[in-house]
């Protein structure tokens, strides 16, 4: 097996781990979901989304880059058998989030009063208040999954999603019926954050004591800190950045958008986005420890087979899973909520055209960048999302709403994909694989077509739709796919070997590949 294809392998089965945490957690949180919105209603469920969202911009100002930095020296080291230096970078990652964690989310209480007015509804200070303790939980869960990540050990971090899902829907759910309405499902959030990042911290400890102490038992903080930083702070200022555009929306939807019921249909939209993450999270997630074992100086070759991998087949869950949702939104929503959110199926949509992009490489081209050191670069893209997006945003806004907002977003994430394309064909003469992006996108979209015309001249219920659109958009599919060569045997072969990381999966995926394979051409014999 060549390296790329092992390394493929490994990252596959840390994805499957997070997958399934990732799947049993949505689940939990979806099923919890749909009852809170019930039990509220579309204006407190708006209410409720605007207080978790309120602290979000102080947030981006807590990590400064350790986070990611941790991801990239543990898989780097660890690469290097030089395990010992791990230790040092997990201390030194926890101890700088807790600092800022604690110090922000007191900032955050304080100003409590001010970001209600800003949001232009004042009576939610106290639930901004509750809210801003996830600041310092937060910390402890976004430390505890960096180091899962770096060290490849993802079924801990699904653990801990668990954990968090399973508090979460249960208090929640137990206080709104307790009466206290918009007041208990934001305590149940911050409590359920706190179990998580408790749980996390535990299970990160017991990966540290099994680590070897460094020569002389001493960890060198400082200097490990310092080096983190340096790597680190043009993330830090990018996430600041990007995250201050994100909050930079929810501000202006919460000012122009005074529909309280637009913005809970919104947020009922936003949590079928988690369909299509359930693929893209563990592609994201997985990518920047498999790029950060490798020197595009040194492992040319391999990294631009690793990166065309991961496009490629992350292009062929994503974008078809993506086209999927975008045309069955209405019977999927309709399903659960009936006619209750009928702007959602639309928002639905929208949002979810934007995981389109990853036939482009909008899933691996950042984690290829900072893999390799050159997060100024990153910088760069997010101050011109930001020169973008905030003039957009207010225009778009303004005029159409939540449409307006969900627009912005796809329109600015565009220029910095393109541009990073270019960037990592100059610098590392890496590029994706344009004919097989073209052809994911191609099958994926008259698949997409044909199926929401068939779904919308159906005269079934939402549940029977639904399940008639899932079947016949996997069939014809498949078959496109199969037709246009977007998936052939060579393909096939490489995606038997990574499948040997994939735990349970494996068996399913391979006796699905044999069907594939039974529809394709046979190969012609080559002459003598």
């Amino acid at each position: 097996m060549s390296k790329a294809t092992e390394m493929a392998k490994v990252s596959a089965k840390g994805g499957f781990h997070l997958l399934w945490g990732l799947v049993t957690s949505t689940i939990i949180s979806a099923v919890g979901t749909i009852l809170i919105a019930r039990l509220l209603g579309a204006d407190n469920m708006g209410l409720y989304t605007i207080a978790v969202a309120a602290p979000n911009l102080i947030i981006t100002f807590r990590d400064w880059g350790i986070n990611t930095a941790m991801v990239k020296y543990s898989a780097q080291y660890n690469s290097e058998n030089n395990v010992a230096k791990i230790r040092s970078i997990f201390v030194s990652g926890v101890l700088f989030e807790l600092i800022m964690g604690l110090a922000l989310a007191i900032f955050a209480i304080s100003i409590s009063g001010v970001l209600a007015q800003l949001f232009q509804r004042p009576a939610i200070a106290q639930l901004i208040q509750i809210t801003s303790l996830f600041i310092l939980s937060g910390a402890l869960i976004n430390a505890s999954t960096a180091a899962y990540t770096g060290m490849e050990r993802m079924h801990l971090n699904s653990i801990m999603l668990i954990v968090q899902s399973l508090v979460k829907t249960g208090l929640i759910i137990g206080l709104v019926l307790l009466g206290l309405g918009t007041l208990g499902a934001v305590v149940g959030f911050s409590v359920a954050v706190l179990v998580a990042g408790i749980t996390g911290l535990l299970l990160m400890y017991t990966m540290y004591t099994s680590l070897p102490k460094p020569v002389g038992g001493k960890l060198e903080l400082g200097a490990t800190t310092k080096m983190m930083l340096k790597y680190g702070l043009p993330l830090s200022v990018s996430g600041i950045l990007t995250g201050f555009l994100t909050q930079f929306y929810s501000y202006i939807m919460a000012i122009f958008v005074t529909d309280n019921s637009a913005i809970g249909n919104y947020g009922v939209a936003i949590s079928f986005v988690v369909l299509i993450t359930f693929f893209a999270t563990p592609v994201t997630t997985m990518l920047l420890p498999a790029f950060s074992k490798l020197d595009y100086t040194k492992d040319n070759q391999v990294l631009k087979n690793i990166f065309q991998y991961s496009v490629k087949y992350s292009a062929l869950i994503v974008v078809p899973v993506t086209v999927m949702v975008m045309a069955l939104a209405q019977p999927a929503i309709g399903t659960i909520f009936q006619e209750s959110y009928t702007q959602a199926p639309m928002y639905l949509a929208l949002l979810a055209s934007a995981y389109v992009l990853s036939a482009l490489g909008s899933l691996s081209v950042g984690n290829l960048i900072n893999s390799q050191g050159d997060t100024r670069y990153n910088l760069k893209l997010s101050i011109l999302s930001a020169v973008i997006g905030f003039p957009l945003s207010l225009v778009l806004v303004y005029y159409f709403a939540i449409v307006g907002l969900i627009v912005t977003t796809i329109i600015v994430s565009i220029p910095p994909i393109l541009l990073s394309l270019g960037f990592i064909k100059r610098r590392y003469n890496v590029s994706i694989d344009w004919l097989s992006s073209v052809k994911i996108l191609f099958s994926s979209g008259v698949t997409g077509v044909l199926t929401y015309f068939l779904v919308t001249w159906l005269p079934f219920s939402h549940p029977i739709r639904l399940v008639i659109g899932v079947v016949v958009f996997v069939v014809v599919f498949l078959l496109l796919a199969v037709g246009t060569r977007t998936i052939d045997r060579t393909d096939l072969e490489s995606i038997r070997q990574i499948a040997g990381g994939l735990g349970p999966l494996q068996k399913p995926l391979l006796a699905i590949l044999g069907i594939i394979e039974k529809f394709m051409p046979k190969a012609s014999a080559k002459t003598p």
